[in-house]
C-alpha cells in the first residue's frame, strides 16, 4: 500500500466515522440546548435533568439511523476489502 493509498484510507475512515456519529451528536446538542433553555427559563437548577432525555433521544436516534449506520460501515469495508484484494 502506498502513503497515499494509506492516507486515502484513513481520510475515508474519518468521514465515515463523522457521518455515524453526526446524528447522535447533533440530537444530544439540541437536546441538551433545550434542556438548559428550560432550566434557565424555570430555574430549576437539577443536574440530574438532562440525563434521561438525552439517553431516551440518543436511543431512538440510535434505533433509526441504524440501517444507515451499517449500509456506510459495509461500504467502507468493501473498499477495504477490494483494495487488500486489489494488492
Amino acid at each position: 500500500m502506498t502513503p497515499d493509498q494509506a492516507i486515502e484510507v484513513a481520510r475515508a475512515a474519518l468521514m465515515l466515522m463523522l457521518t455515524i456519529s453526526g446524528p447522535m451528536l447533533i440530537a444530544a446538542l439540541i437536546v441538551g440546548v433545550l434542556i438548559g433553555l428550560l432550566q434557565a427559563l424555570t430555574q430549576v437548577q437539577e443536574m440530574t435533568l438532562t440525563f434521561v432525555p438525552k439517553l431516551l433521544v440518543l436511543g431512538l436516534v440510535m434505533l433509526v439511523s441504524l440501517p444507515m449506520m451499517g449500509h456506510a460501515l459495509g461500504a467502507f469495508m468493501d473498499r477495504v476489502a477490494d483494495a487488500i484484494i486489489a494488492r
